[in-house]
């Protein structure tokens, strides 16, 4: 495979491939609205979303490459495409990837197309805008995993804003506007401040370099700051990143977002959009400010709010009546995981940051699949609505169970080997926070198997339920591919973890190089 990839060139083509079709598939989508605007309703929303899902299965196709194209042992950007694009400013049109990217981009274009398929009856107003909405996020999404020139990055944290408060805004539940309102002014103020770091990093470029640049390479290597400035970009960089994990106590945009977004909106917030914060903190926070980052207070303080995150969200998970808002709960613990790993600062911790925000992606994605199915039967999301449902839909009852076991992290699936690295990882330099996470373990299981018995394990008692239908070949198929992973990456991790770990290693170093004032060599880049 490796061989033919090379004889195609495709490392060459593939970034701005992946960034421009979903581009295109927008456009498409809006031209065959103007054609079709005469035809019956019922004809126009069953031809979108079949095109849309064209759209993004041949996305998905064309990103498997890079499983291969991508060597992780490399320590250089890859696939990577490097051209002028607002000259007058020093703004170039630069993306590329490393294996942790590489990884995180897979886990979009793999998502996305599942995603339609969990809104393909649901979505009929309006079918053009809500299947070319999720296109142009696409492109964000993508580009901001991609992009090595920062103000090309913060256009792409900013076009994901607009689609997804649409998505919520206008396809969303009954409290949708509040909502939408809600995480729309969440992540703009937070965007805001990052911009202006930006800018104050494009500056010092500039006057290092002579002329305008703010490339991630030249900042990286070049502009020195002192620690004062350096706390205060840091600042606005974490503040930006921790709204989208969502860190406590920025968190409470989300589960109003997950509870009124269509199911498409709350499979792409929890698989992808909460891992653009993480991220954030991996590729920008972390490498330009290494020594605020692990300054002895700051570094405290971030992980005493992760801690807090991962006991807090499972806590409240508990107590949820609302499936999908349990659902939403455990995404700030689980995330919270993640920030615990990043911050303890060991290679084994950073991996298994990087596999729980994979696992994270399949196991919540597909709880909230599993719930926007069964509300479809029922409209209602409430879980004293249920009882014994197990008995009529048998298959669900199957497949929910196997993902709860995931997210609560049993031993063999997917959720156990990302937790257990992050607690062992962290143990090694921050033992009292790995300690109290693995409380959350409990909790966990406590909030996600108690919400298991009373909604398909306890005596079938209210006769709404009787006559619920089991799934049909199409959610199962799109569950498939999920559980598969489910339990590929539980029993055998090794191939994922050989593709982050040249990387996770590499920005471990550095960052410790550089907070501790120690030359950095060659071997030792952030990248």
């Amino acid at each position: 495979m490796t061989a033919f990839l090379s004889s195609i060139n495709y490392n060459a083509w593939i970034v701005p491939v992946l960034l421009l079709l979903p581009a295109i598939g927008a456009v498409g989508l809006w031209a065959h609205a103007l054609v079709s605007a005469k035809d019956p309703a019922d004809q126009r929303w069953r031809e979108v979303r079949v095109l849309a899902f064209a759209f993004f299965v041949v996305e998905a196709i064309l990103s498997l490459g890079l499983w291969w194209s991508i060597d992780p042992a490399a320590a250089g950007w890859q696939a990577m495409v490097d051209l002028p694009w607002i000259p007058q400013w020093g703004v170039r049109f630069a993306v590329g990837l490393d294996g942790i990217a590489m990884v995180l981009v897979l886990l979009t274009t793999l998502m996305m197309p599942l995603a339609v398929l969990g809104s393909w009856t649901s979505i009929r107003t309006k079918p053009h805008a809500y299947y070319a909405n999720l296109l142009i996020l696409t492109v964000g999404m993508l580009g901001v995993f991609m992009s090595l020139d920062l103000v090309l990055f913060y256009v792409m944290w900013e076009i994901m804003l607009v689609p997804m408060y649409l998505i919520i805004g206008v396809w969303g539940g009954e409290r949708r506007l509040y909502a939408a309102i809600k995480f729309f002014i969440y992540t703009m103020i937070g965007s805001l401040l990052m911009l202006v770091a930006i800018l104050y990093l494009g500056a010092e470029a500039s006057r290092v370099a002579g002329a305008p640049n703010f490339s991630y390479d030249f900042i990286l290597n070049n502009v020195h700051l002192d620690p004062t400035t350096t706390l205060w970009l840091f600042g606005a960089f974490a503040l930006a990143f921790a709204v989208k994990v969502p860190m406590f106590p920025f968190h409470t945009w989300l589960p109003d977002a997950h509870v009124e977004a269509p199911t498409a909106g709350s499979v792409i917030l929890a698989a992808i959009m909460l891992k653009m914060g993480t991220f954030g903190f991996i590729r920008f926070a972390l490498p330009l400010f290494p020594a605020a980052a692990m300054n002895p207070a700051v570094r405290s303080f971030v992980i005493a709010l992760a801690v807090i995150g991962i006991v807090y969200g499972a806590l409240v998970a508990m107590v949820q009546p609302d499936f999908k808002k349990l659902v939403a709960y455990s995404s700030v613990s689980h995330l919270g995981f993640v920030m615990l790993g990043i911050f303890a600062l060991t290679t084994e911790s950073m991996q298994g940051a990087l596999l729980v925000n994979v696992n994270h992606g399949i196991s919540t994605g597909a709880l909230f699949l599993l719930v926007g199915m069964i509300y479809e039967r029922r409209h209602t999301r409430m879980i004293e609505d249920y009882g014994g449902i197990a008995k009529v839909v048998p298959i669900f009852a199957t497949i929910l169970t196997v993902v709860s076991l995931s997210s609560i992290g049993v031993p063999g699936t997917n959720g156990f080997i990302g937790e257990f690295l992050v607690l062992v990882g962290s143990y090694k330099t921050q033992p009292i926070a790995a300690v109290i996470s693995a409380t959350a373990v409990i909790f966990a299981a406590a909030y996600l198997l108690w919400a298991l018995q009373r909604i398909i394990y306890n005596k079938l008692s209210k006769p709404e339920n009787e006559g619920i239908t089991d799934l049909n070949w199409r959610e199962i198929g799109l569950l498939v591919p999920l559980i598969a992973a489910i339990l590929w990456i539980g029993v055998y991790p090794k191939p994922l973890l050989e593709k982050t770990e040249p990387a996770a290693r590499r920005l471990v170093t550095y960052v410790e190089s550089a907070a501790g004032q120690v030359p950095v060599t060659a071997s030792n880049t952030a990248r």
